[in-house]
């Protein structure tokens, strides 16, 4: 038997669980609102956590000149084919501006014209220097004196009673401690989901993805055992990315107005269609008719716009810079051939995540989601990630002025108790049957070629999910024999565990929603077309080890508040 773990208690007023864009800008405007201590737990470092940890070269959520908040719902709602909550785009929407300021007031550089104005790049996207994003907000952050930071702190569980949140347990992954921490509420702000599915690179290479492969559905899964509901997970999303590099095409598509075409030349997203999921669907309709591979065209484009590319693509994937040095040819002189990635459940381009109300509480009492993690409100992106940080904490804060202070139960020490007693259970399992990394190998595999992953075409029927749902069954029983030599390696056991429940819930919210409604990021074999009997929301809870589907109507109004719970 190994020695047992430290155990550190700590109490705060606030706990946010995740140290990216939501997370930072949530802690920053707690601090600067109140007094009220706030600890931020991040499982890597706050200074390049999260999607912003490699920089981003655009706000791809802005209000430009000539456009109104209203206007950022309509498409996002026509996008999202009508599966959106009006109420959490137009909240959002409404900050986009006043939350890019601020991160200019903080030295992000935003670029601008002759006359002093932002530089748009389309009707709703303004370009910036951002490789620095992440470390200018985290610096802000660092700077305030009631905003602790634990990093490299792995929260797993959350600690809820009578349908209210006390607090949360983790652990670290350097040092040989578990952490109690009791918190008055909880933001939960720990993005989405990668590495559910095969991912485009295999082998030494399969961390080159789209969305960060360190996010793992941590917070659906805590969310998920602590009984919050949740929506859209089978609103996947599937990037259409650049070949290889896994790098943005919207820089190109945006930023040059270069066109999708096949091999042959053919522009084909006159024929499929531009929203999001249409033009990943086009580029696999061509490929399967055998008229790939796809690109987007470039060498159409001027000398200039080549090192507009050059430049803007070192400030988020300096990959593709390269690959079109390392060639020899600009992009000008070659087309850029482009591929969709594996499917990932994100609440900042869909609308999958935890169901909240307009303020960002979910289903359980003080308990709030912000960026990635929520739901209801796609195309959110990093500005989006941003207000939604703000108006959870000045949500808790107002709560604050009328909530009565519910003090913990002797029921919460024993909650804790149990799940260090798990930790301690995968530590001294030294001889387990199979590896983390084999099982979740075996898990990806069954994704892929079960539930819509790349070699499926994205395509899935009914039967095959039952299968898939019976396979990840199992390999989450056999998860419980998985052991851990050290606290990294118990981080990737729990990983693995988050994944595979987000896997169960993904499966389940597809089966139900027996319609395609989005072309490739929900393609039901067995039900190709839109049906109008299901314009509604596949929202889940987890019950006795169950997923159970509720669907819940539209929401109209500009606010909405949690009902029939």
């Amino acid at each position: 038997m190994r020695e047992k773990l430290q155990i550190e208690r700590i109490e705060t007023d606030v706990l946010i669980v995740g140290g990216g864009t939501a997370g930072c800008y949530a802690a920053l405007t707690v601090a600067r609102n109140s007094g009220k201590r706030v600890l931020i737990a991040e499982k890597a470092n706050m200074k390049r956590s999260g999607c912003l940890a490699a920089g981003v070269n655009a706000i791809n959520a802005y209000i430009v000149k000539g456009r109104t908040p209203e206007d950022y719902v309509d498409y996002a709602t026509k996008d999202a084919a009508g599966i959106v909550r009006r109420d959490l785009l137009l909240s959002a929407a409404r900050r986009f501006n006043d939350v890019t300021a601020d991160m200019e007031s903080l030295g992000l550089v935003i670029l601008k014209d002759e006359n002093g104005d932002y530089v748009a790049r389309g009707n709703r996207n303004i370009k910036i220097n951002g490789e620095n994003f992440k470390p200018i907000l985290a610096k802000a952050v660092a700077k305030e004196e009631n905003i602790q930071v634990l990093n490299y702190v792995n929260i797993t569980d959350l600690l809820v009673e009578h349908n209210q949140v006390y607090g949360a347990v983790g652990f670290s992954i350097v040092d040989e401690k578990a952490y109690i921490i009791e918190a008055k509420a909880v933001l939960v702000a720990t993005g989405g989901a990668a590495g559910l599915y095969r991912p485009n690179n295999p082998g030494f290479s399969r961390h080159k993805m789209w969305y960060p492969p360190f996010n793992t559905g941590a917070g659906y899964a805590m969310g998920l055992r602590a009984g919050a509901e949740m929506t859209s997970f089978e609103m996947r999303f599937i990037a259409l990315r650049c070949k290889d590099t896994i790098a943005p095409t919207g820089t190109i598509a945006q930023g040059v107005r270069a066109k999708q075409v096949n091999s042959k030349g053919f522009v084909y997203e006159d024929k499929y269609g531009i929203t999001t999921s249409e033009r990943v669907y086009g580029t696999v309709k061509e490929n399967q008719l055998g008229n790939g591979p796809c690109y987007l065209r470039t060498s159409v484009i001027t000398e200039e716009q080549d090192q507009q590319l050059l430049k803007a693509y070192l400030n988020m994937a300096p990959s593709q810079t390269l690959k079109w040095i390392e060639s020899g040819k600009m992009p000008s002189e070659q087309d850029v051939e482009i591929q969709g990635t594996e499917p990932y459940i994100v609440g900042g381009h869909t609308a999958s995540g935890y169901w909240v109300d307009t303020h960002r509480q979910t289903t359980i009492d003080g308990l709030y989601a912000a960026g990635d993690v929520a739901g209801g409100c796609p195309q959110k992106y990093v500005t989006g990630a941003l207000a939604e940080g703000e108006i959870a904490a000045l949500s808790i804060l107002d709560k604050w002025k009328t909530a009565e202070e519910i003090p913990p139960t002797d029921s919460i020490q024993k909650q804790a108790d149990a799940v260090i007693q798990e930790y301690e259970k995968i530590r001294n399992t030294n001889t387990p049957v199979f590896t983390t990394e084999e099982l979740e190998e075996a898990m990806q595999k069954i994704m892929d070629e079960y539930a819509g992953g790349i070699s499926s075409y994205y395509q899935y029927n009914e039967k095959q999910l039952n299968l898939a749902d019976e396979k990840i069954e199992q390999l989450l029983k056999l998860s419980d024999e998985i052991g851990a030599s050290d606290m990294h390696e118990l981080l990737f056991a729990y990983e693995l565990k988050e994944r595979l429940l987000v896997c169960k819930a993904l499966i389940a919210h597809l089966k139900n929603r027996k319609e395609t409604r989005w072309h490739s990021f929900n393609e039901n074999l067995d039900h190709p077309d839109t049906d109008s009997r299901y314009f509604k929301y596949v929202n889940s809870r987890l019950e006795n080890g169950t997923i159970h589907i509720q669907f819940r109507d539209i929401v109209k109004e500009d606010t909405y508040e949690h009902k029939d719970q």
